[in-house]
């Protein structure tokens, strides 16, 4: 019970983190957009088997979260709660490919371990990164960056009205929670029918909530344009930003450091 509004505030938390003070922070929301893409954009478009050329890429979450004061354990368990699609995505893998790719001493290494770890890594480095850009930036100031870049403003307003509906939907199913628990004290765990039925309600009222919010909304003068208290505006430092990680990203997508590091070190010690 108390699960449901706990997660609702850890998702909030990201909106409340990006009234940080730090540069990164002050940085307008369209830089720390366009470098995140181009960093997706970059660990993405590694082949399957790469595992060490994505090592270096773990520069830039670590470079932000550090520089940008935010928590790491945070960040962390909002990965984990997400990561059992990216472990079912791949977990298959080592069972489909079984070719020998890499040998450690007498152990032998299937392509499909390989491939399976390299799904995790992009999973860790994308989907911390989107994390660090709301937690940055603020969710309202990222879809203002998407309409300014000429993404359709419908689809932007639905998405931060999704965005902000899903705390409507877990107050709801909060306050519906509680309410049968205090009624049903002493039962076991809640029955199919019963589950059938709270799901019901619970869209019913989340619906008519959501429908008093808009009716407010307009009556407060919303006319589907997302404003900032800041003004957004490129300045030095964002072309700063984002060109130094865009050469970083570029070189290490192009040349595989570690490899080379260790081709290097190898060849010294001989």
């Amino acid at each position: 019970m108390n699960n449901i509004g706990k997660n609702s505030f850890d998702i909030g938390y990201m909106d409340t983190l990006s009234y940080g003070n730090s540069f990164l922070h002050r940085l307008d929301p369209r830089a720390k957009l366009i470098t995140t893409f181009i960093f997706i954009f970059a660990v993405v478009s590694f082949d399957k088997y790469a595992v060490s050329a994505l090592t270096p890429f773990f520069i830039y979450p670590i470079a932000l979260v550090s520089l940008g004061g935010l928590p790491y354990g945070y960040l962390l368990k909002k990965l984990l709660i997400v990561s059992p699609f990216a472990i079912l995505v791949g977990i298959f893998n080592p069972l489909i490919d079984r070719e020998i790719l890499i040998r450690i001493g007498s152990i032998g290494i299937s392509g499909g371990w390989v491939s399976f770890i390299s799904i995790i890594f992009r999973f860790i480095l994308t989907v911390t990164a989107a994390l660090i850009l709301v937690s940055l930036t603020g969710f309202n100031a990222v879809c203002a960056a998407l309409i300014k870049f000429g993404v359709p403003r419908p689809f932007v307003v639905q998405l931060l009205f999704f965005y902000r509906y899903i705390f409507v939907l877990t107050e709801e199913a909060e306050s519906m929670v509680r309410a049968m628990s205090f009624r049903a004290f002493n039962k076991g765990a809640m029955g199919f029918r019963a589950f059938i039925s709270l799901t019901g309600n619970l869209l019913l009222r989340a619906f008519e909530r959501a429908e008093r919010i808009y009716r407010a909304m307009r009556c407060r003068g919303f006319d589907g344009n997302i404003r900032l208290v800041k003004p957004m505006k490129i300045r030095r430092q964002e072309i700063a930003f984002m060109s130094g990680w865009a050469l970083l990203f570029v070189f290490l997508r192009y040349s595989n450091a570690p490899l080379k590091l260790g081709a290097f070190i190898t060849g010294f010690l001989r």
